[in-house]
């Protein structure tokens, strides 16, 4: 049964990433909300966010709510920053508890923010320039979500998540038909609720693991006169500690090997692939990379694990952007 339901998985993701129609269309400004797509955490992005069948700690809630059934402690905790592009911040915040042993399962809290800085306000007006300046201005988005997640038995993990997501795009002013000193001040806010889930399936077959996760899945939500979605991303992938091919296995060591093939709304079909090496469950040391990206591609990251702390880095080159940078701070107990 086991080599039957590993057969089809394959299967159906070899036809899905071979068959050129999949990958053919271009697609561009079909959905908001798009700092729902930017990764936050620093040992994901360094793995080329190919993270669908890593489980054990809270941030599995940005990437497959399932990895949340295998949490390693009772309690875990995650801080991130990320240093986007365009001084643009990122930051982000998880905690998971499991109780009685994971009997009841996993519940979690996650948090994303982003601060845009300040940016120039201005308004139409009736002058020789066509408008005047309204001053400084500071939009925002902000995601919140509730997870939870369950072992059905020892191979089978399951993990959904709600989230309410909403974005501030500051204030501005309506001027009135006929005067244009009088007008109606608006604030440009919008939020709507997005759901994840996703599952992880360890085949017994040494330490190969197989997983899927949607993110984002949401209606289409409507803001003025426009509608769109959320970036809806569908993932499938495979994992596997490619020491175990080796007759006399390293002590305290693991080379894992994950790759990710990922369906967005809003981009071009990609795959990713990552690597960690870990020596004695202290030092991790990280490379990926995403196919397709005009900017970016290839990341690097490094993390080191102390006592139930552990601090992660990654770094990713990003063209005429130079680099991005990110920052990760975890505690378990």
């Amino acid at each position: 049964m086991l080599k039957v339901k590993t057969i089809i998985f394959m299967s159906l993701a070899a036809v899905w990433i071979c068959n050129p129609s999949l990958h053919a269309a271009e697609k561009l400004a079909q959905t908001g909300f798009q700092f729902l797509s930017v990764s936050t955490d620093a040992g994901a992005t360094g793995m080329g966010e190919a993270y669908t069948t890593m489980e054990g700690g809270s941030n599995a809630l940005f990437y497959n709510p399932a990895g949340l059934a295998r949490l390693d402690k009772r309690i875990d905790a995650t801080f991130s920053v990320n240093s986007w592009i365009a001084d643009i911040k990122h930051y982000a915040a998880t905690v998971a508890y499991r109780p009685k042993n994971g009997a009841w399962g996993t519940f979690g809290l996650s948090a994303m923010w982003v601060d845009y800085g300040e940016l120039d306000g201005t308004m139409v007006w009736n002058n020789s320039d066509g408008f005047i300046e309204t001053g400084k201005f500071s939009p925002s988005a902000l995601a919140i979500g509730f997870g939870y997640a369950k072992l059905l038995n020892d191979k089978f993990a399951v993990g959904g998540q709600i989230k309410i997501v909403a974005q501030s795009l500051g204030e501005s002013m309506i001027p009135a038909e006929h005067n244009w000193a009088l007008g109606t001040v608006k604030k440009n806010v919008a939020s709507t609720y997005a759901y994840d889930f996703g599952t992880v399936y360890r085949t017994g077959l040494k330490s190969l693991a197989f997983g899927m996760n949607v993110r984002n899945f949401s209606g289409e939500f409507e803001f003025e006169e426009e509608s769109f979605q959320l970036p809806l991303t569908f993932k499938i992938g495979a994992s596997m500690n490619v020491l175990d091919f080796l007759e006399e296995q390293p002590e305290n060591q693991s080379v894992l090997l994950c790759v990710d093939a990922a369906h967005p709304r809003s981009k071009a079909e990609c795959i990713g692939v990552g690597i960690r090496y870990q020596f004695m469950n202290m030092l991790n040391l990280r490379t990926g990379y995403i196919s397709g990206q005009d900017e970016y591609g290839m990341s690097f990251g490094f993390g080191v694990s102390v006592l139930g702390a552990a601090f992660d880095y990654a770094y990713t080159p990003f063209g005429v952007f130079e680099s991005v940078s990110r920052i990760t701070a975890r505690i378990s107990m």
